[in-house]
């Protein structure tokens, strides 16, 4: 076993239960197993950087990861709150048709709508969008085939009238305006 390996391991067995107990007096058991492993991920990575004693250095690590995970949590619910308003109370055969879309839209993974939604609602380009998510220009392009791929399976999931085949039919064009 090299230096690192037995210096994070008996980091790790000296300090994991203590981690793990103050993660979960903050957030519950349910999350903690999930923050721990990653507190741990990260300490691995930097494990230089990581001072003696190592316990309050992972307390600040753990407490980052669950801010994080909180914001992300926080962020998914504003999303859903902001396209459950947009699916809500009108009657209209166009609003209709769009909340069949924002239907099957919030039911694709969150990544699949920003990819979707980058490129149609930000009007950022292929390459512009790839930039944002971080990956190359191609690999972008496949993700959004994949992505508009599951739209339009999300879409025909929805049952028969809540999304007009006009509708339909504006996706798929939109398909080919995406790419």
């Amino acid at each position: 076993m090299t230096d690192d390996a037995h210096r994070f391991t008996g980091m790790y067995d000296e300090c994991r239960q203590r981690v793990w107990a103050y993660v979960v007096s903050r957030a519950g058991r349910q999350v903690a197993d999930e923050v721990v492993s990653e507190t741990f991920a990260i300490a691995w990575r930097r494990l230089d950087d990581v001072p003696e004693p190592a316990l309050p250095w992972l307390l600040g690590v753990a407490r980052n990861v669950l801010r994080d995970n909180v914001r992300a949590e926080l962020r998914r619910e504003a999303l859903a709150a902001e396209l459950r308003a947009w699916t809500e109370g009108d009657v209209a055969e166009q609003v209709t048709e769009r909340m069949g879309v924002l239907r099957a839209l919030a039911a694709l993974q969150e990544d699949d709508r920003e990819i979707l939604v980058l490129v149609a609602w930000h009007g950022l380009t292929p390459k512009e969008a790839a930039k944002v998510i971080g990956c190359s220009s191609a690999a972008y392009r496949v993700r959004l085939h994949r992505a508009r791929k599951r739209l339009r399976q999300a879409m025909e999931a929805e049952p028969e009238g809540r999304v007009p085949e006009r509708s339909r039919t504006h996706v798929r064009n939109l398909s080919e305006e995406w790419s």
